[in-house]
């Protein structure tokens, strides 16, 4: 029909970072922080729950996940970022590729960050 709904290949292809915090205000300063540097196109933050073994035991608590979108070209320069700025000894930071989307939406994620390795 001529309408383009997901577009395969390295052209629209970009990156979901993700990371967890332990308050809403480290999440908001996180997200905030990453779209005003144009390391990201766009940030999300949502309150989670997450059970994990820390320093030999187990761990059961809120959280806060971050989802935030990049190319692939802006990823090093947005970990080294969240690594500076990570309030937790030993950050999870780890991306996940894209397979499919939207050809308009790829295309403005890498739009966004294109300058981030530029500005800093």
């Amino acid at each position: 029909m001529g309408l383009q709904t997901f577009s395969e290949g390295a052209a629209m292809h970009f990156l979901t970072v993700l990371t967890t915090v332990a308050t809403q205000a480290d999440a908001e300063r996180l997200a905030s922080g990453a779209i005003a540097q144009r390391l990201a196109a766009c940030a999300q933050f949502e309150p989670i729950q997450s059970c994990y073994v820390w320093q030999g035991g187990v761990v059961q608590e809120g959280e806060y996940r971050l989802l935030f979108k990049t190319s692939d070209a802006g990823y090093a320069a947005l970990q080294t970022w969240l690594l500076a700025q990570h309030p937790y000894e030993l950050p999870a930071i780890y991306a996940l590729a894209t397979q499919y989307a939207h050809a308009p939406f790829a295309a403005w994620v890498a739009d966004s960050v294109a300058d981030a390795g530029s500005s800093q």
